[in-house]
């Protein structure tokens, strides 16, 4: 069995709401053991059998059947999250929050970062391995130049991003 980390996308947003509790419940449901979930922002560590898609395709599917959304999630193996981390390019400051953008599509990571023109003294970008690491100042996550980009409803089914202090909490 291999242990994942499923970011789900969009939960606890704009009317799509999901109790950790219930979530956790579908998962052991779907057969998978080891299930914690992390904050409520829809993010569960868990430990499954198959391969990656299958394991998607479920947990999309599942969530669909149970809680009535157009569910889409990252899903990531759960010793690639430590690196992810760890490769954060950016030095932290107490002023700024720091985020990592997972995607299930390279290609839409790419075009996110396409010919972008951000002021570095505001925020920063950086293409990673299948995610794109952003910095910006606290009270900004939704104005600048790279966070109306990411916000687009082309990245909705393939991007989900999360901060990089929640990222640590599943390790």
């Amino acid at each position: 069995m291999a242990r994942w980390v499923a970011l789900l996308r969009g939960v606890n947003v704009n009317g799509i709401t999901i109790r950790n509790a219930d979530l956790a419940a579908l998962f052991r449901e779907l057969g998978y053991a080891d299930v914690r979930t992390v904050l409520a922002s829809g993010n569960v560590d868990f430990t499954a059998p198959g391969g990656a898609s299958a394991v998607q395709a479920a947990v999309e599917q599942g969530l669909r059947d149970r809680f009535g959304y157009d569910a889409w999630i990252v899903l990531v193996p759960h010793d690639r999250l430590a690196a992810v981390v760890d490769g954060f390019p950016f030095e932290s400051a107490s002023d700024r929050h720091d985020y990592v953008v997972f995607g299930s599509d390279d290609a839409a990571l790419d075009e996110l970062v396409a010919d972008i023109d951000t002021d570095d003294t505001v925020e920063r970008v950086d293409r990673g391995d299948g995610v794109v690491y952003w910095s910006c100042p606290k009270g900004s996550s939704t104005d600048t130049v790279f966070a109306k980009r990411a916000a687009a409803a082309r990245f909705k089914r393939t991007t989900t991003t999360r901060n990089v202090n929640t990222l640590r909490k599943l390790l």
